[in-house]
């Protein structure tokens, strides 16, 4: 199997469901960082939020974000927002995010409330591993290595 359409596979398993990733910005007062709850589809991630946050205000001036797990998973990519979740071009990620994000998508989220918003993540790189194996990947051109890869850093409590 092609390395890509491999590490694309790959990708569906690890993040294809509520995974949580530190996303990082540039805003005017320098770098941001704050988790945000994703989820991998469409070749892209998704992340629920609201038009007032400091997220979309700093990607609206500057669309290049990164990703990043515990587990050393990278992603940097550039992000776009999709507008109000019931626009009707939202409808198909839309059923998708409230079925994977359903015990708390409702309880956290106001459709009624005008702001609320989708950002898209359309990622250029990234490097995550599985099974023993490391993706680099570079989304532009859809290629990707693959290698040996052992996790074994000590993950820390808090």
């Amino acid at each position: 199997m092609e390395a890509y359409q491999e590490a694309l596979m790959a990708m569906d398993d690890l993040f294809a469901r509520d995974y949580q990733f530190a996303l990082a910005t540039a805003g005017a007062g320098g770098p941001s960082v704050r988790y945000v709850d994703t989820l991998w589809a469409h070749g892209c991630f998704y992340i629920v939020t609201h038009q007032a946050s400091r997220k979309v205000k700093e990607t609206a001036l500057e669309p290049r974000v990164s990703l990043c797990a515990r587990k050393m998973h990278a992603f940097s990519g550039l992000a776009e927002n999709m507008g109000h979740p019931l626009k009707p071009e939202n409808s198909v990620i839309r059923q998708r995010l409230t079925e994977v994000f359903s015990a708390w998508y409702f309880r956290h989220n106001n459709e009624n409330d005008p702001g609320m918003c989708y950002l898209r993540i359309r990622p250029e790189s990234g490097f995550f591993h599985r099974d023993g194996v490391g993706y680099k990947v570079d989304f532009i051109r859809q290629t990707a290595e693959n290698f040996p890869f052992t996790f074994n850093t000590t993950l820390t409590q808090d």
